[in-house]
């Protein structure tokens, strides 16, 4: 379901224009690793999730998209997993944790919202990334937020930054810290750069 749901999207999305994909040389070939993107509508979600096929992303949903069977079935059918962003428990952890290990993509919008103001970024992609001993790849995307953007016809781009690594020298506290502000300033240029583009 996940790849027919993906190639009917990048059918559907190309009629509203050609996606631009920047530096994907930076996404490793293999291994588990978390890609951490800005998040500013959910068209955002859709062109991600496009960009990196075949490669697959279990993306961290909020658990409000579960309550029904139809929205459940159409987002395990997609990889997400619930997240209580209210009360996050064990499984927040837990759960991409596993698929790290498996190694599978985690996909997380560490603003925990979408907007188009500079936000502080949440803590979730680093914790997992951090605990699981895997690299982040930051991403930044620019372009449609909602279908009036898609009508007219906002070009959309993607640059993916260089993987993010927990450092080795310091404590596991400390490097997630360090970790948490390279990501920060990571994404901040990536957007930058976009804007030149």
């Amino acid at each position: 379901m996940y790849y027919f749901a993906a190639h009917a999207l990048k059918i559907i999305l190309r009629l509203f224009g050609r996606l631009s994909v920047y530096e994907k040389q930076n996404v490793p070939t293999s291994g588990g690793y978390v890609i951490a993107c800005t998040h500013t509508g959910w068209v955002d979600i859709l062109w991600l999730g496009v960009s990196v096929l075949p490669t697959k992303i279990h993306y961290m949903a909020k658990k409000e998209l579960f309550q029904t069977r139809f929205l459940k079935w159409l987002m395990e059918g997609l990889h997400a997993f619930p997240v209580d962003r209210e009360n996050p428990g064990p499984s927040t952890i837990k759960i991409p944790r596993r698929l790290l290990s498996e190694g599978k993509v985690v996909g997380i919008f560490p603003s925990g919202t979408r907007t188009s103001e500079e936000v502080p970024l949440k803590r979730g992609a680093v914790t997992i990334a951090g605990h699981a001993n895997v690299p982040i790849i930051p991403v930044a995307y620019s372009g449609p937020n909602n279908f009036k953007d898609l009508l007219t016809r906002v070009k959309p781009k993607i640059i993916y930054g260089k993987p993010i690594y927990l450092s080795t020298d310091l404590t596991k506290k400390e490097g997630m810290e360090v970790m948490l502000a390279e990501l920060n300033q990571e994404l901040r240029l990536l957007q930058q750069k976009l804007q030149s583009k």
